[in-house]
């Protein structure tokens, strides 16, 4: 190996960037010659060509040297959680992985700081279309190490992260009437109701689609609410830790807590999710053979709890412990929640044959704020703008049957088994309250389901919000396993509710404009 400038510069950029993280904490460390070093290695990087792949590999070790000088020579303080971190490996080195429930190359890549052209090189048996991997498939992936990796410890199956089937038949409400800590007695104005604790913990599992048996044990480690006879604190404003002055009261701390764990799960899922930081700001990358609860769950404590008590509540005897305690082993008959290559159903425009509508939202929240991304919008055509009334209907995309119909939404289960946690299911979104269809409906590809309206969150015009779930999971409208609409495709936009359809050699960009050049007609069945 020839060692020339160019890899010199990208080692002296690790060490800078290395030294840069410390100087969060430790301004002091930080001259100004150093930033000015750090603007000459990139300038230098610009303007020097990488010469092949072979170039690459060997600066990437280079570099992967020097980090590892640097971080035992300045003794960079690891968090706790960190005590069974992996080894340095060479880059490249294959690595055993054992595919989980949800898995797909892209996040993979992401997770193990490769490319998805090296996975299939090292498993060419890989099929060239797969969307999902199936769970327990067995890989060889080429790793790349990186520093600060967290702990390999998982707190609890996916399975058990959403609403999914493992919540079938279980009855929040009964069970914490029945529990002996003081949220059976908790009461709260929200939704237009007023809510027990029961009530709240399934509103906002339905809602996040997110378990309400990890809600409970999430209340329970922090305060004691559910199983402990313990004392509640009615004047502490941020009884979950987020310091949030539009979130006071344990109601909206669990809303942000639902959130802020769909961010991560499906983050994760995506590849978005890439680093951790504390409330300290010292940073954790998650450990590649994670699972999308666990990093949700980090994700979560980082920044309710302080560095010390995260490390803590995330390994066994912190939250694990708590839901044991209350539900038994979660790792006990793990089913997976996700099937291997899974695939969409035939699927409609929610609207009439012959008609066009506008694309007026690309990829976005499915509920809440952030990820997933699992929501696309149309507009009618007699609607540019505002919140008029409009005759138009909304309809199915597929055969299913009505298992939800409440204040703006319908839930479409399209396995008709009546259980809005299994199988597919379409959920719909801002829908008038006259004309909606109601629970038990069975209904064709087509029907006529509501009208679409500005009801239900936030909306700037009448449109209709639509989401695909699978087994509770929310699936993102773009990426792996994109909607599928009469052969349209959705594509992913550089932000939410950006991005397009296409079809063949037509290509539709959403806008809320609603303009000539977001519509798109509906063949229909």
């Amino acid at each position: 190996m020839q060692i020339n400038i160019l890899w010199f510069t990208d080692a002296i950029l690790t060490r800078l960037v290395l030294n840069l993280y410390k100087c969060k904490k430790l301004p002091t460390r930080c001259p100004s010659t150093l930033i000015i070093a750090v603007l000459l290695t990139l300038f230098l990087n610009a303007c020097l060509p990488r010469e092949n792949a072979q170039d690459t590999q060997d600066i990437q070790i280079v570099s992967n040297q020097v980090m590892q000088e640097t971080l035992a020579a300045e003794q960079v303080v690891m968090p706790a959680s960190q005590a069974n971190a992996r080894p340095q490996y060479n880059p490249g080195e294959l690595v055993d992985y054992s595919a989980q429930s949800g898995d797909t190359l892209p996040a993979l890549a992401v997770h193990f700081n490769t490319t998805e052209r090296e996975i299939r090189d090292a498993n060419p048996d890989l099929p060239r279309n797969i969307t999902t991997l199936e769970p327990g498939l067995q890989m060889k992936i080429p790793i790349y190490y990186q520093p600060l990796w967290g702990s390999s410890y998982q707190i609890i199956p996916d399975s058990l992260f959403v609403n999914g089937p493992a919540e079938v038949g279980f009855d929040v409400v009964s069970y914490v009437a029945s529990s002996p800590g003081w949220f059976k007695d908790f009461s709260v104005f929200a939704s237009g109701e007023q809510l027990t604790g029961g009530q709240v913990i399934n509103h906002i599992a339905t809602n996040f689609s997110i378990s309400p048996r990890l809600l409970l044990a999430i209340l329970e480690y922090q305060t004691g609410a559910v199983n402990y006879i313990t004392t509640p604190k009615p004047d502490d404003p941020y009884p979950l830790g987020f310091i949030d002055e539009t979130h006071q009261g344990l109601y909206n701390q669990l809303l942000l807590a639902a959130n802020t764990l769909n961010n991560a799960y499906y983050g994760w899922r995506s590849g978005s999710v890439t680093s951790i930081e504390y409330k300290d700001g010292r940073l954790e990358i998650p450990d590649p053979w994670q699972n999308a609860a666990t990093v949700a769950l980090h994700v979560y404590y980082s920044k309710t709890l302080p560095p010390d008590k995260y490390a803590e509540a995330v390994e066994q005897n912190g939250l694990a412990a708590s839901y044991a305690k209350l539900f038994g082993d979660p790792w006990e008959n793990v089913a997976p929640l996700i099937p291997g290559n899974l695939t969409q159903p035939d699927l409609y425009f929610p609207f009439q044959a012959g008609s066009s509508w506008a694309y007026t939202g690309g990829p976005h929240t499915g509920w809440g704020e952030g990820e997933p991304y699992a929501a696309i919008d149309f507009a009618p055509p007699s609607v540019v703008g505002g919140c008029e009334p409009s005759g138009e209907w909304v309809t199915a995309v597929a055969d299913g049957a009505v298992v939800r119909s409440t204040y703006a939404e319908v839930v479409l289960d399209l396995d008709k088994d009546g259980n809005e946690q299994t199988g597919w299911v379409i959920y719909y979104l801002h829908l008038a309250n006259n004309d909606k269809a109601v629970i038990g409906m069975q209904l064709k590809a087509g029907d006529p389901l509501g009208h679409p309206s500005c009801e239900g969150g936030e909306a700037t015009g009448t449109h209709v919000h639509i989401a695909r779930k699978y087994n509770g999971e929310w699936i993102p409208a773009g990426g792996t396993l994109a909607f599928n609409l009469e052969g349209w495709v959705v594509q992913n936009g550089s932000e939410p509710y950006k991005g397009t359809m296409v079809r063949f050699e037509k290509t539709v960009t959403a806008c809320v404009c609603s303009d000539i050049s977001s519509q798109i007609q509906s063949r229909g069945k």
